[in-house]
């Protein structure tokens, strides 16, 4: 498999992390690089050294002439051509998937959304937990603001915009209303407010099917979010989460800040909501377990649904010879104990199951960091 570097869309970048799953175990040293490419004040990058210090250290700990080492050689170089040519300088967070002996594998993946840290894993397949937690970060949503005269819709994901519309009502001059009373040109005006709350749901309705989103945050004065609130249809309606106060001139930063706030806000509900109702189903004897072992297990008999996955799980020390060799490094000690959560997403992914990350440590704290829910008991 070989593709090439891109901006990517959450829709592709979830598809290519499917398609990363599915990467066949090689015997050969495959590297899983995360890294951190935002320019500090003076436009400058700060991996550079981390590049030179963890790549050339790491391939002298192959054997000599071996096919891993060679293998692992090739990336290096093709990985430090590649940051030298072709990273954008607008790129915050760069994941990149490399083993050339494994018919020249190489994908590479930029992101608008930053990484907090410079990571690197070697291993026989992707390290793909990193990448499964952007998309949970920074998940894609609608979001409106508008006034009684204009309105902007955004898409966003991935901190960055996907599209954009905007929807202008035509006004009508002075002239033309200047002989009207008082209370006709108040009739008028709320005709017409109310036909743009109409025109702007009308769009919003076409970009939410079109884009299949969930999500939509509004935002707005204190005449406009009424009137749109009064015509949402209940397909909107359901998927309406906030309602911000923003002025339509907002910058679209701050625009995408603020509503990103509002997305987490929900997320973390959402997280608290799936969590009761996981443990509820367990507590009942219902379709769900929880803790590492049960959970594994359900994993290798194809029977979950959804796995919920703390973000703060630590390392799962288990049967090494079962397992096999491993070579997983990293430069936190955060990332020195992803092995288990790496372990159980790969394992959801393979076998069709849902994989949900829990950024609220407390919420599975009492039952080992991981539940999930069944599609059947034995």
């Amino acid at each position: 498999m070989h593709g090439p570097a891109h901006n990517i869309m959450p829709n592709l970048l979830a598809e290519q992390i499917d398609t990363l799953a599915a990467f066949a175990h090689t015997a050969l040293p495959v590297i899983s690089l995360y890294l951190n490419t935002q320019s500090d004040d003076h436009g400058r990058d700060h991996f550079a050294s981390f590049i030179r210090k963890e790549l050339h250290t790491r391939a002298r700990t192959f054997a000599p002439q071996s096919a891993a080492r060679a293998s692992f050689v090739r990336d290096v170089d093709r990985i430090e051509k590649y940051l030298a040519t072709e990273l954008r300088p607008s790129t915050n967070g760069l994941a990149l998937f490399a083993c050339a002996g494994a018919e020249n594998f190489f994908e590479a993946v930029q992101l608008n959304a930053p990484l907090e840290r410079n990571e690197i894993y070697v291993d026989h397949r992707p390290h793909l937990y990193t990448l499964a937690l952007v998309t949970r970060q920074f998940p894609r949503y609608a979001a409106v603001v508008a006034d009684t005269e204009s309105a902007r819709l955004f898409v966003f994901g991935l901190r960055s915009t996907i599209s954009e519309d905007r929807v202008e009502s035509t006004k009508m001059s002075r002239t033309e209303t200047a002989s009207w009373s008082q209370a006709r040109y108040q009739r008028h005006m709320q005709n017409y407010h109310q036909h743009h709350a109409k025109e702007v749901l009308e769009v919003l309705d076409r970009v939410v099917r079109k884009e299949g989103i969930q999500y939509i945050v509004f935002a707005g004065d204190q005449v406009v979010i009424p009137l749109l609130e009064k015509q949402l249809s209940p397909f909107l309606a359901a998927k309406v989460i906030d309602v911000l106060r923003l002025d339509i001139r907002t910058p679209e930063r701050q625009v995408l800040e603020a509503t990103l706030a509002a997305m987490r806000r929900q997320d973390a509900r959402d997280d608290s909501e799936k969590v009761e109702h996981l443990i509820g189903d367990y507590l009942s004897g219902g379709l769900a377990v929880v803790g590492v072992p049960d959970v594994l297990a359900a994993l290798s008999k194809g029977q979950v649904e959804e796995v919920l996955l703390s973000t703060s799980l630590k390392q799962f020390r288990g049967d090494e010879e079962e397992q096999g060799p491993r070579r997983v490094e990293s430069t936190s000690s955060t990332g020195e104990s992803d092995k288990l959560s790496e372990t159980i997403l790969a394992q959801a992914k393979q076998t069709g199951a849902r994989c949900r990350l829990i950024e609220d440590a407390t919420l599975l704290a009492e039952v080992g960091g991981v539940g999930a829910s069944l599609r059947y008991r034995n």
